[in-house]
């Protein structure tokens, strides 16, 4: 599913948290711009599954003026990249998930590679480093509600407040129906997936709120709360919380990460 991505000139990218001011409006070396995404947030705390940093490197000697945020990088958003004279795309997915065994013009995500090297335009992923930072992808998912207590499910050992996903203690319980309105207002979305809990219905109580952007199942698998909320989860894991009595929330893969993009 594409989205709307976003032009950002290093001017504005410079007063963002990732870069500090006062950088020459002539732009900025990849690998400084690459320092400051690591400053923010580091690799390290990405999953270990994920593919994440500067995936594409086309050792360039030219500044980089203009970037292009995305939140899946494909043939299109290259040709935007290319007709903005961007020099980085940055992109939330990774573009190299599973190893690629050729660089060539015979797939599309090879295409794409070869398409950034051609036209000096590095690609760097943050993922699941983004998921995990204090201030990231689930705490802009978390904000959705007033809570008196949060913290990451899977806790980083470099800081107690960063790690996966989010287990929140509602300032207030909320009706499972009050937690729908609030997710949508807070996505954008008109409709979402809800499966309540057995023998519960949507005018139950909810006091606590486990939640994991994207594809939330390895994350809150077994998480004692009222209600789980994600992007997307399997079958199985959705039919086992809800036999344990967890009413799950799904808001579809993208729409649960693309609005920290914003």
């Amino acid at each position: 599913m594409l989205i709307k991505n976003l032009f950002l000139p290093i001017s504005a990218f410079t007063r963002s948290n990732f870069v500090a001011a006062g950088v020459s409006k002539m732009g900025m070396p990849t690998q400084e711009i690459v320092k400051s995404l690591l400053a923010y947030a580091p690799l390290s705390l990405a999953e270990s599954w994920d593919n994440v940093g500067l995936l594409v490197d086309p050792m360039s000697d030219s500044n980089v003026s203009t970037i292009l945020l995305t939140n899946d990088l494909t043939e299109d958003v290259v040709d935007e990249a290319v007709n903005a004279k961007a020099g980085l795309i940055v992109s939330y997915h990774p573009n190299i998930f599973r190893g690629l065994k050729s660089v060539s013009a015979s797939t599309w995500k090879e295409r794409i590679v070869v398409k950034c090297i051609k036209n000096e335009i590095a690609v760097f992923s943050p993922h699941t480093s983004w998921d995990c930072v204090e201030g990231g992808v689930n705490d802009w998912l978390a904000s959705a509600f007033s809570f008196k207590g949060i913290r990451p499910i899977n806790i980083s050992v470099e800081n107690p407040h960063q790690g996966a996903g989010r287990l929140l203690n509602l300032e207030v319980p909320l009706t499972v129906q009050e937690i729908v309105d609030k997710v949508k207002e807070k996505i954008g979305i008109k409709h979402l997936r809800l499966a309540l809990a057995r023998h519960k219905g949507a005018d139950t109580l909810v006091s606590s709120v486990a939640l994991c952007a994207g594809s939330g199942s390895s994350v809150l698998k077994g998480v004692e709360a009222d209600l789980y909320l994600t992007g997307e989860m399997l079958h199985h894991d959705i039919l086992d919380a809800t036999q344990n009595g967890i009413h799950v929330i799904l808001c579809n893969h993208s729409d649960s990460e693309r609005g920290f993009l914003k």
